[in-house]
């Protein structure tokens, strides 16, 4: 199985995406993830689905920090490693993704569709977009040697053409 994809957060790739014909998580509803919990038999717990209201919010990816403040901010008692928790069952099922660099998280668009995400980071402004790429060279090799993938995420650094 790979990784799945997300959304961009930076309103300057939002035209780019569309041309390229990737989805923003505008659509993916909390509705939507408990549906596809049921229909694989997976619990969508309160503290789940709190943890994805949040991603499905932010604007920007979040560490587990940030959406702990959120979710102590409205009287909730929750802890590190509930929230820790709730969040390797997102990116495990494919609701989510974690950004390794940035040790953060977002929510993915388009669960269940697999292909490699890509994530362009700016160094300057922190922004992250996801470019979705036909065929990976991670996915071309893997073929060529036999190699069955099981996930895969891409990440780049550079600078966004708003900072350029």
């Amino acid at each position: 199985m790979l990784s799945f994809g997300c959304r961009t957060t930076h309103p300057s790739f939002r035209k780019q995406q569309k041309m390229t014909a990737a989805h923003t998580h505008d659509h993916l509803t909390l509705d939507e993830v408990a549906a596809s919990c049921r229909e694989r038999g997976l619990r969508f717990t309160d503290i789940r689905r709190q943890v994805m209201g949040i991603l499905l919010n932010s604007e920007k990816p979040l560490g587990a920090y940030a959406i702990l403040e959120q979710m102590t901010g409205d009287g909730s008692p929750a802890q590190p490693p509930k929230v820790y928790r709730a969040l390797d069952f997102l990116v495990g099922n494919g609701f989510a993704h974690k950004i390794a660099t940035q040790s953060t998280f977002t929510a993915c668009a388009h669960p269940g569709q697999p292909h490699t995400p890509t994530f362009l980071i700016c160094k300057s402004c922190d922004s992250v977009t996801e470019a979705e790429i036909p065929s990976s060279p991670i996915q071309e090799a893997a073929k060529a040697t036999g190699f069955k993938v099981e996930g895969a995420v891409l990440e780049a650094e550079g600078i966004c053409p708003d900072c350029a």
